[in-house]
């Protein structure tokens, strides 16, 4: 998904794309992670979650490799679409796979396979131009295949390993989360729009300050050093998933530190926005490191909270506003900016989010308890 606003300049001269084709391409994919997590859900409790994430997995190498063969047109946005949907069934599969795989490490599991999303996310960002376009021969559409045969790979081994036996595909025989499998969010639970309010603000956070660093940078007359602030403001990411990896059993399941996170992404937010010079760059990094670890925080949460067979349309519900959020508070920034040509503003319809999830997570207090059995 990150690979292609590296290709962005390659595809908009290839297919004469314009600015709105070109951002498209990259937020038509984060909408499918929320319109498709429902539907991936539903999927989950009909297939169960091994077989989902095998299928998802094959279709996303399939989806994100056929947008190299545009034109026609429509392949490219369609590949677009399907890419979001696939990540969009796999994400809402892995905490219930978690709690067959891994039952008595379940937060040090959950940190561990976002660790891997989240260094999939910057390898993506910023390995494409200066490493991959090289070994294709300059080609955007051979670095979109290439990109998306790993996805076969692992497919591959999960499905080795369950016809070896190796990891179990259901829940232990007579466990509390050995009931029927449940397709549908438990959409009157408050606690679901909690988490995922707060979950939305850190995606808001990250989405918007990725497609809007540019023009905040420009505003502070330090639009040159854009290539330095992307790739700090990605590489907390990582710095924030390793830190997750030796402190979840430690920091998961617990209130506090979604707090403290939630009121330092609206701290570092207001830094990008009104900082300059260094302080800026502080605040980009604070950021970065905030939402990864917000994200792992909320993530991590659902195996504690959940059993193996509610864990999936649980977590569906979470991505399904959270992503949904995330998509739409930088679009509302972006049309404020044009409408008033105040360039102060694409941030800000994501900062008002991060205060609200701020106030939320001070307010429930009963964000992080574990239902009973």
């Amino acid at each position: 998904m990150l690979a292609i606003p590296a290709l962005t300049p390659q595809i908009g001269a290839d297919l004469n794309f314009g600015q709105a084709e070109l951002g498209a391409l990259t937020t038509i994919p984060v909408l499918m992670l929320s319109l498709g997590a429902i539907p991936g859900a539903i999927f989950i409790a009909r297939a169960g979650p091994l077989s989902a994430l095998v299928a998802s997995l094959v279709l996303l190498a399939i989806a994100s490799a056929s947008r190299g063969l545009a034109p026609p047109v429509m392949l490219i946005f369609l590949g677009s679409v399907m890419t979001g949907f696939a990540i969009a069934v796999m994400q809402p599969a892995l905490p219930a796979l978690v709690l067959r795989w891994s039952p008595g490490y379940a937060a040090l599991a959950s940190a561990v396979y976002m660790n891997g999303m989240l260094m999939g996310e910057f390898i993506g960002a910023g390995f494409t131009l200066p490493l991959l376009m090289p070994v294709t021969g300059g080609s955007w559409r051979l670095a979109l295949v290439v990109w998306s045969l790993p996805a076969l790979g692992v497919a591959a081994a999960i499905a080795t390993a369950h016809w070896r036996k190796w990891v179990p595909n259901a829940p232990a025989s007579g466990a509390p989360s050995a009931r029927p499998p449940s397709a549908r969010p438990p959409w009157r639970d408050p606690r679901l729009w909690q988490l995922g309010v707060v979950m939305g603000a850190a995606s808001a956070g990250y989405f918007g300050t990725n497609a809007y660093l540019p023009t905040v940078l420009q505003d502070q007359q330090q639009g040159e050093r854009l290539a330095e602030y992307l790739f700090v403001f990605n590489g907390a990411q990582v710095v924030g998933s390793v830190t997750m990896v030796v402190l979840a059993t430690r920091l998961v399941a617990r209130r506090l530190p979604i707090l403290l996170m939630s009121w330092l992404v609206v701290i570092a937010i207001v830094g990008v926005i009104f900082g300059s010079d260094w302080f800026t760059l502080v605040a980009a990094v604070t950021l970065g490191f905030a939402t990864c670890v917000q994200l792992i925080l909320v993530v991590a949460l659902v195996p504690q909270i959940k059993d193996a067979t509610t864990a999936a349309p649980y977590a569906a519900g979470i991505f399904a506003i959270s992503y949904l959020l995330g998509f739409l508070m930088p679009l509302i920034g972006g049309i404020a900016t044009d409408i008033t040509g105040d360039t102060r503003l694409p941030l800000a319809a994501c900062l008002v989010l991060a205060v609200v999830a701020a106030i939320v997570a001070h307010r429930a207090k009963q964000l992080t308890a574990r239902e009973p059995a």
